[in-house]
């Protein structure tokens, strides 16, 4: 359901880095500028009403696809691996090497790190058995986001994800998991939203992923479910948000930016393996190789946790 999947990758030895650099993404963006009714100019993101007269103009908004990346390090008793992480959270990578010529014993064949947003961090020494004679090896990894071992611990209830007063039906959550049959999307909620519906955050945190190039969807898993518009909130208590099925080209944030809980980050669309227009909302935690979901309560009338049901409407406050 718009996961990001893990990366697997073979660096040999004397390549000079794994990954290419991807160049930084163009996400077009409309903007309108208006006066007010003091001559004052707004300018917005949002199209005025048709009573308004106002300019229209196409704004880019460039960033760069968080990635992880491997390099080599020459040495003279080796090759030092060093990951670099470009996301704006933790990830977990797990690594293994696989030998080919005159790697040493004591070189360890697999580890796991877990990596600091933005950082470097060597993984490995990889030795050779004889000084002068060529090193050759094959390395291979994978990486999850976010950082094993957190607890999910809200300081209050989520934010119903769609504009204050309005009404959504629940079309999916638990314990129904009629597509929503693995860990990561057990515990998610399916809110029946036009195309086109805001969509806001249910809870403060930084955005870590954002993927905003697809316009359609099916119901293959395998085919559509990698292509689903998504922005994922790693939150303070290293839980990660995820919000899924996302209209084409309607994103407003961007990897790196801090959100506020009620904060809009774009509208509701039906990309990705979807049969219809809905918000796929779930939060997953890094089990330790794996992302899980979590159970999690909404804020009610008053303030206080609701547990939503399959099949209800819920007005959010």
């Amino acid at each position: 359901m718009g996961l990001m999947t893990p990366s697997f990758v073979k660096l040999a030895a004397g390549a000079l880095a794994l990954g290419v650099l991807v160049a930084p993404v163009a996400n077009a963006q409309k903007m309108y500028r208006f006066q007010d009714a003091n001559g004052v100019w707004v300018y917005t993101d949002r199209q005025p009403g048709v009573e308004q007269r106002y300019e229209e103009q196409q704004v880019e908004r460039r960033f760069e696809q968080p990635e992880i990346r491997l390099y080599q390090r020459s040495m003279t008793n080796g090759v030092a691996l060093v990951a670099q992480n470009t996301f704006f959270g933790p990830v977990q990578l797990a690594f293994r090497i696989n030998a080919i010529d005159n790697v040493a014993e004591s070189t360890p064949r697999r580890g796991v790190e877990v990596l600091p947003p933005r950082s470097q961090t060597e993984l490995i020494v990889v030795g050779k058995a004889v000084d002068y004679v060529t090193l050759r090896f094959d390395t291979e990894f994978e990486f999850l986001p976010g950082e094993p071992g957190i607890e999910h611990r809200p300081t209050q209830p989520y934010r119903l994800p769609y504009s204050l007063a309005s009404t959504v039906r629940v079309s999916q959550t638990f314990p129904e998991t009629t597509t929503h049959t693995d860990p990561a999307s057990q515990h998610a909620v399916d809110f029946v939203m036009d195309v086109g519906t805001d969509v806001f955050a249910a809870r403060e945190g930084i955005v870590i992923e954002v993927a905003s190039d697809f316009f359609e969807s099916g119901t293959s898993l395998a085919v559509d479910g990698p292509r689903a518009n998504i922005v994922r909130v790693l939150h303070d208590d290293g839980t990660m948000a995820l919000y899924v099925h996302l209209n084409w080209n309607t994103i407003r944030v961007v990897p790196g930016q801090r959100v506020r809980r009620g904060e809009y980050l774009a509208d509701s669309g039906n990309t990705g393996f979807s049969t219809g227009p809905h918000l796929h909302f779930v939060v997953q935690r890094n089990s330790g190789g794996a992302l899980v979901s979590v159970p999690i309560e909404f804020a009610g009338p008053t303030g206080g946790p609701v547990t939503l049901a399959s099949g209800q409407s819920y007005t959010a406050y």
